[in-house]
């Protein structure tokens, strides 16, 4: 009877300690941002992607299989849902060479296509997102009419995490006002190139 006892403490034990160590991994994944890009501080001249000249140009990067990245594409909505006409926005899926017709136009690739006002785009071996020098899905990147850098981060405040966040929290503000308190957050998601996943 005792030893069923302490075979049973013992096997709670292990369980809860097993348990604890999945939450901690899962919590350290969830909050751990992607590899920071510096975003050029002006529009890249070389670009092939349009910029208007009458207003703020947004400009996402995401990977079209990350799961993250829904996040990133929902909190686009709603930016664009209260930025209407003062922003154009665009998201460009990046493509990695040798990839099989259409693999990048995914569901994401739809739900972002669905926002009204936002341009989707392919970036074949992700030219533009060097360009910009973005290296995790969900980039995003806000800048002037004139072409001069205002935000560049993630609009999530962690990875797949919908919700109030200071990058979203900051582009309204600099679409809207002019001005925020952050100019720069963390980016949460998968990396846009394999380089940097190894």
């Amino acid at each position: 009877m005792r030893f069923q006892k302490r075979t049973l403490v013992l096997l709670g034990s292990l369980w809860l300690t097993v348990v604890g160590v999945g939450l901690f991994i899962m919590l350290n994944y969830e909050t751990a941002p992607g590899v920071p890009g510096t975003s050029p501080i002006k529009w890249p001249a070389d670009s092939q992607v349009a910029h208007p000249k009458d207003r703020a140009t947004l400009i996402m990067f995401g990977h079209p299989h990350c799961p993250c990245t829904r996040a990133s594409i929902g909190e686009l909505a709603l930016l664009m849902a209260r930025c209407q006409g003062k922003l154009e926005a665009k998201v460009l899926f990046v493509k990695a060479a040798g990839q099989p017709k259409d693999w990048e136009k995914s569901d994401i690739w739809q739900s972002a296509a669905a926002i009204p006002g936002v341009s989707v785009l392919c970036d074949n071996d992700g030219v533009e997102a060097r360009r910009f020098r973005a290296r995790t899905s969900g980039q995003t990147i806000l800048y002037n009419a004139e072409g001069e850098l205002l935000f560049s981060g993630g609009i999530t405040a962690s990875r797949g995490h919908s919700g109030d966040n200071v990058g979203r929290s900051a582009i309204l503000s600099l679409v809207n006002g002019g001005v925020a308190e952050r100019t720069n957050t963390f980016v949460f998601g998968c990396s846009l190139f394999e380089s940097d996943s190894k």
